[in-house]
C-alpha cells in the first residue's frame, strides 16, 4: 500500500505540531524558576511562533487554511473587552 502524504497534509501536520509546541513552550516560560531559563524559553517560543507563522502563510497562500474577515463591529467589541482586562491590570494601551 502506497501511503504518501499529500502537500496539503504535511503542511498541515506540520502547522499542528507548531501549534502543539508553542502551546507547551507557553508553559514552560510561564513556570520558568529563574530569569534565565525564562529567557532562554522565552527565545524559542519566539522562534516557534515564527515557524508557526510561515507555516500558516504558505497554507493561506495556497487556499488550504482558509480565514473569515471578521466584521468591524465585532473587532471594536473586541478591542474593547480587552482593553477593559488590561485598564483593570494598569493601564489600556488600545488606541
Amino acid at each position: 500500500m502506497n501511503n504518501i502524504l499529500s502537500d496539503k497534509d504535511c503542511l498541515t501536520d506540520a502547522l499542528n505540531a507548531q501549534k502543539y509546541a508553542t502551546g507547551h513552550y507557553n508553559e514552560f516560560a510561564c513556570e520558568a524558576a529563574t530569569p534565565d531559563v525564562r529567557a532562554c524559553v522565552m527565545s524559542i517560543l519566539n522562534e516557534e511562533h515564527k515557524m508557526q507563522e510561515e507555516l500558516f502563510d504558505e497554507m493561506h497562500s495556497r487556499g488550504w487554511y482558509k480565514t473569515e474577515s471578521a466584521e468591524q463591529q465585532k473587532l471594536d467589541t473586541t478591542k474593547n473587552q480587552f482593553c477593559s482586562c488590561q485598564s483593570s491590570a494598569g493601564g489600556c494601551q488600545c488606541k
